[in-house]
């Protein structure tokens, strides 16, 4: 979840995928599950279907060359304008071998007209379709190695690739994207597949309780604006949209007086402008007009309220305020008061609530609009507790913010979180292209830098005056309806132009840019500095320039054998999570602004940490780290909370298709008794740990465990080598670790197939999962074979496997299937898996299918030309891993803990190169045996039964006859 300036707010690890706490629903994408459905109509003219072209792409004769205008230039970003109409932004950054193009459209779901809502998400889905030049584009991505995406939100739709810097792949974005733009082939039979994979996206969707209530929120809070249906759309216009209207819609918006082309990454600025107006400068600016959407919120009236009974195992209470759009002035005020009340473990709700234990977790934050949006405040509660006595103190703390004014404390614990997080931003090109589109939907690029100055003029005398004026009883949606007789309504203006908002604009200068770096592993190991210390930590240090002075540190201490730590798992589950609720220094607020300061992003566990800072504040977050370590006070509140939130999190559970599946999957395998640490707990066991577990416990585990002997550290970044060599000495060189390391190992064992089916009442969404396990490591001569022939069948992610062709391409059966394959580095033992998620009435069929394709690739196996864009899918997406700091520290604590380098990796990339399809076929026959897979299915398939037979028997009566 996102507050209004991008920053994510932080929540508690330990449940922050069980509580499902989804605050603001901003944008849903070809690969993640679906935002929130409302189903209330709004009129407008934008999309009436017509037959003929709303442009012409047939281009002019050209009388003269074809010129892109310099717009403007803010911080080492440049706009130009093509003549068509197109804005070009280029962002070059020289420091990391990797490109992105992105192409944002001013279109989303608020252009929608009536019985077409989800359309612009449909259309977003039939744009990797293809078009007649590149008719299979997931291959493309595949072949190349490319990180690819496609989002819609309210306000806007954008596509983006991330891939290996070079001209070639430069050169093919720019002109996939230039094609697409106009010559995607919009085609029935694609919308025939298409239309069930995003309805079974939307089911995903109509699982989660959180998402769900949001989308009656915004149904609820909104008369008239758009912004009352959720991009994902309704159910019944998803299944009968009409291609004509689809047709029509991305004729009238998918053009370039429409669009945004960023470019961000190693690339020659002239020379990629010159690529730009080649491929989009020849399409002509169209002659239609675009219309102007001209529906505004009515003021609201009085308070309002709803009720959501659905399966499920927790409650939650959201408040929802009408506020104004993002460039309204009161914006940057109200990303404070979101912060300063929601934010974990800072905020006031959290203080309030999750301190004392009435609530599971609280958040607070509003998705960035156009025209004025919702802005929510939630709190989730157990099962079986007071959900009403909650949400009073929930209604009361925000309504009444504006009488306690925030302190200059907690203003400047957002101030430094912000300003840590543009400074991550910007030293990612990847992820600023993608954050690029939600503010050029907004009017401008520019304003991701004006917001940025601007939030840091804002006074706690603006913050609650702007939760005073909008923060009112008038103005919420929640609970239930009363009538007034004196109301307190709530006025939402407007918000002004881009360009009177950014007439005298002239922005900071540009972040220093980091040096060209090849990620070879033969650089990688020339560059990385190895040796051990005389305590038994092993160190690798890669010094390099980083846009932004950032480095990356990977720290792993191995610790205690099977005997140690029988029977301790919640304890040292608890110890590692507990290191950051407090030390002798500071308690769990102070800490946490501490790690802010440092600009820290990360985690701190028992002898584990991983974190990213700056070259300034390495040495000081290396020693804050070790302080956290040593010096942990564990209060007993704090314990007492996580057991809680734990506890609320395996409960809401149970009623999941998902998690369910997964726990029945796991029993199934499970070789060892209960204790030992590699015994997979059931629910009911989780359960009775958590709520045995004490204090005394989890102490000893620190006491027992914490120590770095056998422990690996790696630094890659821009930092000072030799001051983080005498760093590393003086904090860990001594740090000796209480009881010896042995590694567990975990042996292959055979285990015979079931197929097993769980009810889940009452969810839309089905899963399907499949597992066994495979007598073979990592290191075995098969181990490449084996990976490329996965990648072919159903792994690496995307749309090019065999699997996802046909079940979710051919048969739009599913939002996603995919299959893995882990392998160890120790033990021969592996496993081969499957899974993938349908309505319930279509699981027999998904598995059918899978087995269908599963015996096809064993009997027909793989063919030359799978084989050569698996192959170069592997090398493309292993290279441009190597490109990132975070993958390269991991890699290394991997290796020294193996006593490896990157020759190992140079070895199996030269492996997999040299791959035969005899090879690959052979080493997926001798391992995958469709009789030992071990099934899976969860799903309410009662219902779905009584709903076919319900079907079945209307089908065999005729009309006016009579059934007997």
């Amino acid at each position: 979840m996102t507050n209004r300036q991008n920053i994510v707010l932080p929540q508690p690890k330990i449940y922050a995928a069980a509580m499902l706490l989804v605050l603001t629903v901003s944008s849903i994408n070809v690969f993640a599950a679906p935002p929130a459905l409302a189903t209330k109509p709004t009129a407008n003219p934008a999309t009436k279907p017509t037959t003929k072209p709303a442009v012409s792409t047939k281009a002019a004769p050209a009388v003269l060359p074809i010129v892109a205008e310099r717009i403007v230039s803010v911080e080492g970003i440049t706009e130009y304008r093509l003549p068509n109409g197109l804005k070009v932004v280029l962002f070059p950054d020289t420091s990391k071998p990797t490109a992105v193009v992105n192409v944002t459209y001013l279109v989303g779901s608020r252009h929608e007209n009536y019985g077409e809502t989800g359309m612009a998400h449909l259309l977003e889905h039939l744009l990797f379709k293809g078009t007649p030049t590149n008719a299979d584009i997931p291959k493309q991505f595949n072949q190349r190695g490319a990180g690819f995406q496609g989002t819609t939100n309210f306000d806007r739709t954008n596509y983006y690739e991330s891939f290996p810097a070079s001209d070639e792949n430069l050169k093919w974005a720019i002109e996939l994207e230039a094609d697409r733009m106009i010559h995607s082939n919009i085609a029935r039979k694609d919308l025939d597949s298409e239309m069930s994979v995003v309805r079974n996206e939307y089911e995903i969707g109509e699982n989660n309780p959180g998402q769900v209530l949001n989308k009656r929120m915004l149904s609820v809070a909104f008369d008239w604006h758009n912004y009352q249906n959720s991009p994902i759309g309704n159910r019944s216009d998803i299944e009968n949209v009409k291609i004509e209207n689809l047709q029509a819609f991305y004729r009238q918006y998918y053009q370039p007086d429409n669009a945004v082309l960023l470019v961000a990454g190693k690339f020659d600025e002239e020379a990629t402008l010159k690529l730009i107006t080649a491929a989009f400068g020849k399409i002509p600016k169209p002659t239609r007009v675009l219309p102007k959407l001209w529906t505004i919120e009515p003021t609201q009236d009085g308070e309002r309220s709803f009720t959501v009974r659905r399966s499920g195992n927790i409650q939650i209470s959201m408040l929802g305020y009408k506020v104004p759009g993002s460039l309204h002035p009161d914006n940057a005020a109200l990303t404070y008061l979101g912060f300063i009340l929601g934010n974990t473990p800072s905020g006031r709700l959290h203080k309030l609530l999750v301190e004392t234990n009435r609530a599971a977790g609280v958040g607070a934050g509003g998705g960035s609009t156009v025209d004025p949006g919702i802005f929510n405040f939630i709190a989730a509660v157990k099962e079986g507790e007071s959900l009403d006595d909650v949400q009073k103190t929930l209604i009361d703390t925000v309504e009444n913010f504006y009488k306690s004014p925030p302190t200059e404390e907690e203003m400047g614990r957002l101030r430094v979180l912000l300003d840590k997080s543009f400074d991550q931003v910007m030293a990612n090109p990847q992820g600023l292209a993608v954050a690029m589109s939600e503010v050029i939907a907004a009017g401008d690029w520019r304003l991701f830098f004006y917001s940025r100055d601007q939030i840091k003029k804002v006074t706690p005398e603006d913050v609650a005056r702007v939760a005073k004026k909008y923060l009112t009883r008038d103005n919420r949606t929640v609970g239930q309806f009363l009538p007034t007789k004196d109301p307190q309504r709530a006025e939402v203006p407007m918000a002004p132009l881009a360009a009177d908002v950014l007439k005298d604009y002239k922005g900071n200068q540009a972040m220093a840019a980091g040096e060209t770096f090849d990620p070879t592993p033969a650089n990688i190991d020339a560059r990385t500095k190895r040796y051990a210390l005389p305590g038994g930590m092993k160190v690798a240090l890669l010094s390099k320039k980083n846009r932004g002075e950032t480095v990356t540190v990977r720290l792993s201490s191995n610790y205690g054998d099977v005997v140690s730590q029988r029977g301790r798992t919640t304890a040292m589950s608890f110890a590692s999570q507990m290191l950051s609720k407090g030390t002798t220094k500071f308690n769990r607020s102070q800490l946490s602004d501490e790690f802010d300061k440092l600009k820290i992003s990360g985690n701190v566990g028992l002898g584990n940490a991983g974190m990213q800072t700056t070259r300034a504040n390495l040495v000081k977050a290396l020693e804050l780290v070790a302080h956290v370590m040593r010096e942990p006070t564990f209060p007993e509140a704090e314990l007492e909370q996580m057991r809680k939130q734990s506890i609320t999190g395996l409960e809401a559970g149970k009623s999941d298709p998902g998690a369910l599946a997964g726990e029945a999957m796991n029993q199934h395998f499970n070789n060892y008794q209960r204790g030992d640490p590699r015994h997979s707990p059931t629910r009911e066991e989780n359960l009775s740990d958590l709520k045995a577990v004490t204090l005394a416990q989890v102490k000893k585990a620190h006491e027992d465990f914490l120590g770095f002997s056998n422990a690996e550290i790696a630094i890659v970044g821009d930092f000072d080598e030799a001051e983080a060599r005498v760093a590393i000495e003086r904090i860990f060189g001594n740090w000796k670790s209480p009881l010896p390391f042995k590694r567990i190992e975990n042996p292959y064992h055979e285990v015979a197939a079931m197929n097993k089916v769980i009810e889940t009442p009452d969810k839309e969404n089905a899963v399907f999962g499949a597992r066994m396990l495979l007598e073979v490591g990592d290191n075995d001569p098969e181990s490449p074979a084996l990976q490329v022939a996965n990648r072919i069948f159903g792994g690496g992610g995307g749309l090019s496997s065999r699997l996802s062709k046909r079940i979710r391409g051919k048969e739009g059966l599913t939002y996603g299937v995919n299959t893995g394959l882990s392998l160890s580095s120790f033990d021969r033992r592996g496993s081969f898996s499957a899974n993938a998620s349908a309505a319930p009435q279509n699981i027999a069929k998904l598995e059918s299918i899978f087995r269908e394709e599963l015996d096809l690739a064993l009997k027909g196996g793989f063919t030359a030309e799978e084989l050569d864009s698996a192959k170069s899918s592997i090398l493309q997406s292993r290279k441009q891993a190597w490109a990132q700091d975070a993958t390269l520290a991991s890699g290394w604590v991997d290796k020294l803990y193996r006593g490896k380098t990157y020759e190992e990796s140079a070895k199996y990339n030269a492996d997999i190169a040299a791959l035969t399809v005899e090879a690959v076929n052979a080493a997926f026959r001798k391992y995958i045996d469709p009789a030992k897979l071990s099934v899976v299915k969860a799903g309410d398939f009662a219902k779905a039964a009584k709903a076919s037979t319900t079907v079945n028997d209307a089908k065999t009566t005729a009309p006016g006859a009579t059934s007997k």
